[in-house]
């Protein structure tokens, strides 16, 4: 193609460096925007025929070359051509060849720099629908292990050192909580996503009798951006985006982190199906949990996508820039990594294969129920301070015997305080533990069974 064949190179008096040419083109990866830039080309066509810019015949014959360039390119006969530089200027460039003079009024009162503004955030708002349909999948699927796992005691870590005894159910609603945040989260920026920058144009408007609110209605947009020099130049909604994805990178990072411990032989909490996990070349009893591992090194490629778009917006005068041709690439891999890393998640979630007698042996080492028998002090009128330090030296007492609190004699546990009774065992069992913390936000087996019941209600109501 020579200059004076580009959609742009009416003032230009040579071509463009070929080098340039290849280096400013975005086609190899902004042509995934092909169906939402069609899309929008059909809703602008129509409302320009709305307000008497487009006969009806114009209008008929875009919208019908458009639908079958659609069909061209999901057959895989469309010719990209880096030349045409991106997805805009190929899809245009071949309305052209179709349908003739119609398909260079298309472009009336717009812009690339509306057109592709609009383009993402179609694209955009259709990925967060799907991401957030994985969301509520692995969702589901974390309360209906909780439910079967209400009983289930385990050890609960601070500081990765034995605390206290708890429930796996209630251990996997606190996963449940992360992702309700999650998928608020998108649920709050898909309403800032869902504004129309078509109609800004360049920079300033159009002189053209246009009609926004039908151009959004056709689209499904909520509002339009309401200032022509901040709807084509910002990118608020994109960085948005990369930040909330980050945080359920975190989460399901977090989550990876105590699915390699608890996998591990020296947790062996839970076994994971041999089809999320790998072996090793040399080693022939190894089983990797490659899943679990490989979400967590995914979590930094989406953290440096943030930075990279934080980074690409922080000194651009307004309006738009060629800068943001990099906000691509960015949110697309985003959006495939955590969609990846969902469904990796919500497959296998399902089908973790708990050890329960092994967590519950776990649960019995490290004075998990130290915690209870100071309470129980408490209850019997002794200061809490007061009762900390018994239990410290009662504590101190099994480190050097080799004896759990659980297992001491009523005559071991009253040389620390006089007021111990027999009542004491009651609290010092596992199960009597968790069955004292039966409030909201609790442990207790009841109570997970409710915060299970109730976990099922509010993601049906959001």
């Amino acid at each position: 193609m020579s200059q004076l064949d580009k959609l742009w190179g009416g003032r230009f008096q040579e071509p463009t460096d070929k080098f340039v040419e290849a280096f400013t083109a975005s086609v190899s990866f902004d042509q995934r925007l092909y169906r939402h830039d069609i899309q929008g080309s059909v809703a602008h066509a129509r409302m320009l025929q709305s307000v008497g810019v487009l006969t009806e015949a114009e209008c008929l014959s875009i919208v019908k070359g458009l639908q079958e360039i659609l069909a061209e390119i999901e057959a895989g006969s469309f010719e990209w051509r880096q030349d045409l530089e991106d997805v805009h200027m190929n899809i245009e460039s071949r309305l052209t060849s179709r349908i003739g003079d119609a398909g260079k009024r298309l472009h009336t009162g717009r812009s690339r720099n509306d057109q592709v503004a609009t383009d993402i955030r179609l694209y955009l708002r259709d990925a967060v629908d799907r991401l957030m349909l994985q969301l509520r999948q692995l969702m589901e699927g974390l309360i209906n292990l909780a439910e079967l796992e209400a009983d289930t005691i385990m050890p609960g870590f601070t500081h990765l050192q034995t605390a206290q005894p708890i429930t796996l159910g209630h251990h996997l609603l606190a996963w449940f909580e992360m992702l309700m945040r999650d998928l608020e989260r998108f649920i709050d920026l898909r309403r800032r996503i869902n504004r129309m920058p078509l109609g800004a144009a360049a920079l300033a408007g159009t002189s053209y009798p246009i009609d926004r609110a039908l151009t959004a209605s056709l689209l499904g947009f909520e509002a339009v951006c309401e200032n022509s020099l901040d709807a084509v130049s910002d990118r608020d909604f994109a960085i948005e985006f990369a930040a909330a994805s980050s945080l359920v990178m975190m989460h399901l990072s977090r989550f990876s982190e105590e699915l390699v411990l608890w996998s591990s032989a020296q947790f062996g909490f839970v076994d994971l199906p041999d089809r999320f996990c790998t072996g090793s070349s040399i080693m022939p009893q190894k089983k990797n949990p490659d899943v679990p591992e490989l979400v967590r090194g995914k979590t930094g490629r989406v953290y440096g996508h943030l930075m990279s778009l934080l980074t690409l917006m922080k000194s651009q005068p307004l309006a738009y820039n060629k800068d943001n041709q990099e906000d691509k690439e960015p949110i697309f891999d985003t959006i495939d990594t955590l969609a990846g890393c969902l469904r990796a998640f919500a497959d296998m979630i399902p089908h973790l294969k708990p050890q329960r007698q092994r967590m519950r042996q776990a649960a019995l080492q490290g004075y998990a129920t130290a915690t209870d028998l100071a309470d129980y002090l408490v209850r019997k009128n002794i200061p809490f301070r007061d009762a900390h330090e018994i239990v410290g030296k009662a504590v101190r007492y099994g480190v050097d015997q080799g004896w759990d609190l659980s297992v001491m004699s009523l005559d071991q546990l009253r040389q620390f305080s006089p007021v111990i009774e027999q009542d004491v065992f009651e609290v010092l069992t596992l199960e009597g533990s968790v069955a004292l913390r039966k409030h909201r936000g609790g442990t207790a087996p009841e109570r997970v069974r409710q915060a299970v019941k109730e976990a099922r209600d509010r993601l049906r109501g959001i």
